[in-house]
């Protein structure tokens, strides 16, 4: 045995000597990684090709491991960790030749290529990272940060510590649109850096914010971090709970869980999006308190003003905060009231299945001494007592197709009970009011004529949904009613528009937001999924753009406006109409609709055209694509390289031997534990790419194969990662900050401004480990 240790724990060495030594190579880590393992595996084979490499393994033919198999215990909970006494026998790593391990490892890659980054099932989810990298870069070259940064300045600097807070605002907001960490870093440290330095700001504290503020796009969404390691959750989750099902004696996961063991990326964006405004909010009165304790380190500062008028406080609370506060309240109480709600009459033409028992009940006997373990005797003694109901009555009711008096019934029923207002048109309601109530209240002294008749407008809708409109009145028909009541709506809504553009604050924070509403929005309410909402995001990004460029060169940006409520209709429609006309029997006004959805389409896609003619001209669009380009080719040749380290490490029993040391302890907590302190201190050195594909697959059949919640885990692991950021010598993000700082600025400044951000890290993680529900509560309220 070399140097008294087995051949395994040796192997492992090996490779992360290698690992480690090609990057700090210079070489792309995305070929280092690749390289590493390639030689690695050369220097593996070489050793134990001369017999030095010896695995000392259990001897399975002793009486002693006879003896505890027959006593009840599984093989695969046997291992030397757990049970040091039993015979050892002495083997090669490579028990088969070297040469059958490399075959086996070319087999391997080739069919890991195919179906991780060719052809298989997480390739759409991959695909998101490229949309959403566009559309970071793209707003990122759009000058967005500029504005903000600018505008939150004037809005926080005069609190204290006010330019550090607004920091931190943006770089949420920008987290929330681009998601670049490098792109925020870079933009923040050369806007805001040299203004906080020029105003007496502690070089720590200003570096330190800026740096930590830049990696909240790891975290929130969307979050390319949480896309990439959503996809192997997903994998991992599930065949560790397959596994842990089939340990206990059960047939899959579904029976012994009594749920789908299934976690998507979707699922993730809901549970990232708390902890990610918490981290924030922790910056921020980290930043507000440092600014309490030192004054002179952290001044207020007064910049301006975000708007030419004079509002006083009580009209402040009572259009930003009452009347929005007071219509969606109302709105709410009338929905409770069943007098805002919906008018669908659609009703299935087959009857409603009958529901079977809460679990599985016929299982075998192991099978059920684990699913009374894992859910507790009272839900199985409920199960059991659902299981013989549905027996005594014949079994699980049938779903049979309705008669077609039994459809008139049915949709006789629904009608009856719907809702006076259609929840639809009280959504446009409510954001017609909020448009009209904030411009009033932007605009105090400007004539209100044109809101209050816009807000006659709103009323008028109103009053014509309960009065002329029924639930089985077309979608035709609803959309001619309202014409007139609409039209006068947007006539104000267009006046409104106008004062609220003279604000700095709506002008520079709306765009954007609206941006981050639809794409977060659409994920988040499980209205799509990832892919999909980042392409929505790219496009909406290329167009921001264009306008911005636009009103720079001072141009019209017409076009690309129209192409935005081009886009608006042709949902609203898709909404309201039945647009299949593939289909027989199409109405008139279905074909109608569909007119209008294909030119609002077709005018939708050329304003997207021509926002890229924009930016192609103003040479801004190349460069966004070439780096877009790098940076998704990186993340891919990551996921390759990685492909090729991970498959060494299972050849010579790596993998393996990682686990078994992780099942021998008995206590979860302590298991997740270890692994959550291996990856903080790997971030010291390994950037976020490498922990994700080399770490979490060796390590994720342990910690997704127990009792605790995959969005929590996952999440737990994606807030650690954030910290690899920040923590010294490695942290990409001093590096992107280092290389845009002043030379007043030095090193020592920002490894000493990063440390207490990298506590307020840790004491995240620890909120989050104590409230397990900051996670889990939005997914469990949004149920995909």
């Amino acid at each position: 045995m070399l140097f008294g240790l087995d051949g395994v724990e040796v192997g492992l060495i090996i490779v992360f000597l290698c690992l480690f030594g090609g990057i700090l190579s210079g070489f792309p880590v995305a070929f280092a990684i690749g390289g590493a393992g390639v030689i690695s595996f050369g220097i593996i084979a070489a050793l134990d090709g001369a017999g030095l490499l010896i695995h000392q393994a259990i001897d399975t033919s002793s009486a002693v491991y006879a003896d505890l198999v027959n006593s009840g215990i599984k093989p695969e909970a046997i291992s030397v960790f757990r049970y040091p006494e039993l015979p050892r026998i002495l083997e090669p790593v490579f028990p088969r030749g070297w040469e059958h391990a490399l075959d086996r490892n070319v087999s391997f890659i080739v069919n890991r290529m195919n179906e991780r980054v060719l052809a298989g099932q997480s390739i759409e989810t991959l695909l998101a990272v490229l949309m959403f990298v566009l559309m970071g870069i793209t707003l990122e070259r759009s000058k967005i940060a500029n504005d903000l940064l600018t505008t939150m300045a004037r809005v926080f600097g005069p609190l204290p510590g006010g330019l550090a807070v607004s920091v931190v605002v943006v770089g949420a907001f920008l987290a929330a649109s681009t998601g670049i960490v490098g792109a925020t870093v870079v933009t923040m440290g050369l806007l805001s850096l040299p203004t906080m330095l020029r105003n007496n700001y502690s070089p720590e504290i200003a570096t330190g914010v800026i740096a930590a503020s830049g990696t909240l796009g790891q975290i929130i969404p969307p979050s390319i971090v949480i896309v990439l390691l959503g996809t192997l959750a997903g994998d991992l989750y599930s065949s560790a709970q397959e596994a842990r099902a089939q340990l206990v004696g059960c047939t899959d996961a579904l029976t012994y869980l009594g749920e789908p063991a299934v976690v998507s990326v979707g699922t993730l964006f809901q549970a990232a999006l708390l902890p990610g405004i918490l981290l924030a909010l922790l910056y921020a009165l980290y930043a507000f308190g440092y600014a309490l304790v030192n004054p002179d380190k952290a001044p207020a500062v007064e910049l301006g003003s975000t708007s030419d008028q004079v509002i006083t406080r009580s009209e402040s609370f009572t259009w930003f905060l009452g009347v929005p506060v007071a219509v969606i309240a109302g709105v709410m109480l009338l929905g409770n009231l069943n007098m805002v709600g919906s008018q669908s009459i659609q009703v299935d033409s087959f009857t409603d299945i009958g529901e079977s028992a809460s679990l599985r009940t016929n299982v075998g006997p192991d099978c059920q001494a684990a699913m009374i373990d894992l859910h507790g005797q009272e839900a199985w003694d409920v199960a059991v007592a659902q299981s013989a109901e549905i027996e005594a009555e014949g079994g699980v009711v049938a779903s049979v197709k309705l008669s077609d008096e039994e459809m008139i019934a049915a949709i006789a029923a629904k009608e009856a009970a719907a809702a006076p207002i259609g929840t639809g048109i009280a959504i446009l309601a409510v954001i017609f009011t909020l448009i009209l109530t904030t411009a009033k209240g932007v605009r105090p002294t400007a004539n209100h004529a044109p809101i209050y008749i816009g807000l006659i407008g709103v009323v008028l809708g109103l009053l014509v949904d309960m009065l002329l409109i029924r639930p089985s009145t077309s979608s035709g028909v609803t959309v001619i009613l309202m014409l007139i009541p609409w039209a006068i709506t947007l006539y104000g809504c267009t006046h409104a528009a106008i004062m609220l553009a003279k604000n700095e604050l709506i002008r520079v924070v709306f765009p954007p937001l609206v941006l981050i509403v639809a794409v977060l929005g659409s994920i988040l309410g499980g209205i799509t999924n990832p892919t999909p909402a980042a392409a929505l995001g790219a496009g909406g990004a290329l167009m921001l753009a264009a306008y911005r460029r636009l009103r720079d060169e001072d141009k019209s940006g017409k076009v690309i406006l129209f192409s935005t409520f081009a886009v608006i209709l042709m949902i609203l429609i898709g909404v309201n109409f039945d647009l299949r006309v593939n289909q027989g029997d199409i109405s008139f006004e279905s074909w109608v609709a569909f007119g209008f959805a294909y030119t609002a389409w077709l005018y939708a896609a050329f304003g997207l055209l021509y926002s890229c003619y924009v930016l192609y001209r103003a040479g801004i669009l190349p460069p966004v694509v070439r780096e877009t380009a790098k940076v998704t080719s990186m993340v891919f040749t990551i996921l390759i390289g990685s492909q090729i380290l991970n498959l060494v490490v299972i050849s010579f029993g790596g993998e393996h031997y990682i686990q078994q040391f992780l099942r021998s302890f008995d206590n979860e907590l302590t298991v997740f534990l270890i692994v959550m302190l291996v990856l903080f201190i790997l971030g010291f050195v390994l950037d976020f790419l490498e922990i994700i594909y080399i770490v979490i697959p060796i390590v994720g059949p342990v910690i997704y194969g127990g009792t605790f919640d995959p969005k929590w885990v996952t999440i737990m692991i994606a807030v650690n990662l954030q910290t690899s950021f920040l923590t010294p010598p490695f942290g990409f993000a001093l590096f992107y900050l280092r290389g845009v700082a002043p030379k007043e600025v030095t090193t020592r400044h920002i490894y000493r401004g990063v440390i207490p951000f990298v506590l307020i890290q840790v004491c995240g993680l620890g909120l989050l480990w104590v409230f397990p529900s900051i996670v889990t509560i939005i997914p469990d309220l949004i149920p995909n």
